[in-house]
């Protein structure tokens, strides 16, 4: 069957559903048109001749026309998008992604869960989905191939991050094992050939060889970290995407490094279009959930259903919005909220103002409102 075929709806409107569980060797499909007994097959995993071929089989199976359309789905995960890209563009499926979280669930202490079963709940939920049910679960919004790239310099850098502090972790707790207290500064080769025992004594040869080999990787993530922190300098500075001038018009707002802004507009700003600030804050996950359930009337706290790099970013933010614009009216509204009161109710403030900042900032790089008494700086010279 030729790759490239465009399925389309027949004359009766009839159309093959398609649900997908995606495992590394193999691909189980499950197909139906609506009511009718399902049919489950098995795939080779990235095979998509032999997906199309049982696609078709499946079309004969349940009386369909060889241009009948296709509605497929399968959970967002591992695999990435480039199955998605593959259904829609190549094949000409109508297929959405799905949250896997925001699939419903028995509620029951004890309930049984295979690949087979999670089939037909998808089967189930895909004809729902298209016969008018669009909460029945949330689709994920999938971002172009470019946009996608983009994303991978900083999360590989927050990656890094975290492997060099791994790094500096091993290296002085292999110290401490002898007694000396020392961080891996710039410095450190030579101060590492001087260093000496509790007791005088030179370190013993392997823990020093150890150590040396621990600063080496340490010493390549440092400069794998520098360079992906100048490239988004450098791009930040040109900006020649839209993603990368809103990036700029961030960082023109002080207390919003490069880094932070570069984050923000790729993950939230840069790709996705928001039409109220309702959706900015469900986007980050930082709406408020309470249950209000016959006498029962509290507050749960953030929904937390939305970008985690994101959420985790503007609770920094926050942070650093207080200290460098305490003039502004976000500022201002936190002191006057929480300024006086515990720890407690200080970081449970912080995340308020994480909301309220992140809609400010949705508001400046979308309709150029800059927040109220807030301090700006002029654009870096391309």
């Amino acid at each position: 069957m030729n790759l490239a075929t465009q399925s389309k709806d027949n004359g009766n409107g009839s159309a093959l559903y398609m649900a997908m569980e995606l495992s590394k060797k193999t691909w189980k499909l499950g197909f139906g048109i609506g009511g009718q007994k399902t049919r489950e097959v098995n795939v080779a995993a990235g095979k998509l001749a032999a997906l199309s071929e049982a696609v078709g089989k499946a079309k004969k199976r349940f009386g369909l026309e060889p241009d009948a359309a296709v509605r497929s789905c399968y959970e967002a995960g591992r695999d990435g998008f480039w199955i998605h890209r593959a259904l829609s563009e190549t094949l000409g499926y109508d297929n959405v992604v799905v949250d896997p979280s925001s699939i419903e669930v028995n509620q029951r202490k004890r309930r049984a869960k295979s690949d087979r079963i999670d089939l037909k709940k998808l089967l189930r939920d895909l004809w729902r989905y298209h016969n008018g049910e669009r909460d029945v679960w949330s689709v994920a919004r999938v971002p172009t191939v470019e946009q996608e790239d983009d994303r991978r310099i900083h999360r590989e850098l927050k990656r890094l991050t975290e492997e060099r502090t791994g790094h500096g972790n091993r290296i002085q707790a292999l110290l401490m094992l002898v007694g000396i207290q020392a961080k891996p500064t710039k410095d450190f080769a030579q101060r590492l050939e001087t260093m000496s025992q509790y007791d005088g004594a030179a370190l013993p040869p392997h823990l020093l060889g150890e150590i040396k080999r621990e600063y080496t990787r340490y010493q390549l993530v440092e400069q794998q970290m520098k360079e992906l922190k100048d490239t988004i300098k450098t791009r930040t500075k040109h900006a020649d995407k839209p993603a990368e001038r809103k990036a700029a018009e961030l960082t023109t707002l002080v207390g919003i490094g490069s880094q932070g802004a570069w984050v923000l507009s790729h993950e939230l700003f840069g790709w996705r279009t928001f039409n109220n600030r309702k959706e900015v804050g469900a986007a980050v996950g930082v709406t408020p959930t309470p249950f209000d359930s016959g006498q029962s009337d509290k507050e749960q706290g953030i929904s937390k259903s939305g970008n985690w790099r994101v959420r985790t970013l503007m609770t920094q933010l926050a942070w650093s919005w207080l200290r460098f614009q305490s003039d502004s009216q976000l500022s201002q509204w936190y002191q006057s909220k929480f300024g006086a009161g515990t720890k407690r109710s200080r970081r449970v403030g912080i995340i308020a103002l994480a909301r309220k900042l992140v809609i400010a900032l949705w508001h400046y790089v979308e309709h150029g409102l800059v927040p109220e008494g807030a301090r700006t700086r002029a654009l870096p010279a391309a």
